[in-house]
């Protein structure tokens, strides 16, 4: 029997392999994640997800309540980890989950126990007023903060409709043929891209890691898609829009982010840093991902067979439930606290020092030689985003030119990287990427799509 003849046989296992039951948890668990990560629903003229109208809702009926509860978490999760470290009570270290989450080094352990003593001293409005301002430690506590608790809480909880269920192995199968050419990136990552599109750049960061550490992006893959698909949504790139009054123009605003992210995605996985990562996988699962279609099968009968299977897989539903509360309770203490101890150190430096000012001088040639008006006002906005994506627009805000304040708000939204929450989030990843290559990726991505934005800018406002 030759090969052909063998593919033809394989083909039609396709539809006798598995019962409508395993079928339907396939196409039933991806409808309902679809629904909730990548539908977008318009609500008091607002542009979100599902997922969205859930934090919302929650982030609503408990904001009050939200600061003083993360204060709470945080103290616990320093307080954890110096019980961890200093004693040897068994329940801790038999634990694999309480002795991922507690044990941790030393670096972690600081910078928990400062994000800790931060969130104290905002709460009290005690001590140094540059650590609690509204500028800084207040921004992080009151708005950073709840925003990240309500997200990750309902993203963890239903994240695995979109991984566990087979919609990635769909997906990933059916767009290959775009994905691999375009950006050297399994078509799975799609998904990552359209998750943080329509809902939080944060929740794609958090796909990718997840996907990293179960074998279905290799150490490259994982680096680039974390650095160059978690693009900002489209609700806060209308609250950036607003806030720089722009927003009479949102399409073509909208649409100017649209192309400047896609050829730096197209540009930056090809030059270094990033094209020098390992094609190698997590080592502890190493790798778990085949996307290439057999020969003499279609894409969709591929894609379906993949992701059936995948679904198959999921045992018991309560185990699902089960490391959807560990993410949860992962995140809450053992992320947010870097958030609020970096988070306020980043803004402190911004608001209080002039180092982003020195850092922004190179821009200042750049900017008049691409003819953007007020270009000494302009260059910190585009040095000061790696702090905080907001932080350009609070720049910008007060520049007259209008010009000026799109291509301000473009490159806020196409930099990508920001210390005070993507930044951190893959910091405290297993993805292989380091403070400095986030630096430099961050340089790469402002020089590639700065003449993009200003040609645009320039033809808009001609």
């Amino acid at each position: 029997m030759g090969a052909n003849t063998q593919q033809k046989l394989d083909q039609s296992t396709f539809t006798k392999e598995y019962s409508a039951k395993q079928y339907m948890k396939f196409w039933l668990s991806s409808l309902i994640g679809v629904l909730l990560f990548l539908v977008p629903i318009s609500i008091n003229d607002k542009v979100t997800i599902g997922l969205g109208v859930l934090a919302d809702a929650l982030q609503g009926a408990i904001a009050e309540y939200i600061p003083l509860f993360m204060t709470t978490v945080l103290c616990l999760s320093t307080i954890g980890s110096l019980i961890a470290k200093g004693t040897n009570l068994q329940f801790i270290h038999r634990s694999a989950f309480l002795k991922g989450l507690f044990d941790v080094p030393t670096l972690w352990f600081t910078l928990r126990s400062i994000g800790a003593v931060f969130a104290v001293l905002t709460l009290t409005e005690v001590g140094p007023e540059f650590i609690w301002s509204e500028f800084t430690g207040g921004v992080v506590l009151y708005e950073l903060i709840p925003v990240l608790m309500v997200w990750f809480l309902f993203a963890c909880l239903f994240m695995p409709l979109l991984l566990q269920f087979g919609l990635m192995d769909f997906i990933g199968t059916m767009v290959r043929k775009v994905m691999h050419p375009l950006f050297k990136l399994p078509g799975r990552s799609s998904v990552d891209a359209l998750a943080s599109w329509m809902g939080s750049g944060t929740v794609g960061v958090l796909l990718t890691t997840q996907q990293y550490e179960s074998g279905y992006y290799t150490k490259r893959e994982a680096s680039v898609v974390a650095t160059n698909f978690s693009i900002a949504s489209i609700a806060f790139s209308l609250v950036i829009a607003k806030f720089l009054n722009i927003d009479h123009m949102f399409i073509q605003f909208y649409f100017t982010v649209i192309v400047t992210g896609i050829v730096a995605a197209i540009i930056c996985p090809r030059i270094p840093p990033l094209s020098l990562k390992k094609e190698s996988y997590y080592e502890p699962v190493g790798k778990q991902i085949d996307e290439v279609v057999p020969e003499g099968v279609s894409s969709f009968q591929w894609g379906v067979h993949q992701a059936v299977e995948r679904a198959a897989q999921v045992k018991s539903y309560r185990s699902v439930v089960k490391s959807g509360v560990q993410n949860v309770i992962d995140i809450w203490f053992a992320l947010i606290p870097l958030v609020m101890a970096l988070g306020t150190i980043a803004l402190v430096i911004a608001e209080f020092t002039p180092i982003f000012n020195y850092l922004s001088y190179p821009f200042v040639p750049f900017l008049q030689l691409l003819q953007i008006p007020e270009a000494e006002a302009a260059a910190p906005a585009m040095i000061v985003g790696f702090a905080d994506m907001f932080l350009p627009a609070v720049i910008g805000s007060g520049i007259e030119s209008e010009l000026t304040r799109f291509i301000i708000g473009v490159m806020s939204l196409t930099q990508l990287i920001y210390m005070s929450e993507i930044g951190i989030l893959l910091l405290k990843s297993k993805i292989p990427l380091s403070f400095v290559q986030l630096f430099v990726i961050f340089l790469q991505r402002t020089i590639i799509t700065l003449p993009i934005a200003a040609a645009m800018a320039h033809l808009l406002f001609f």
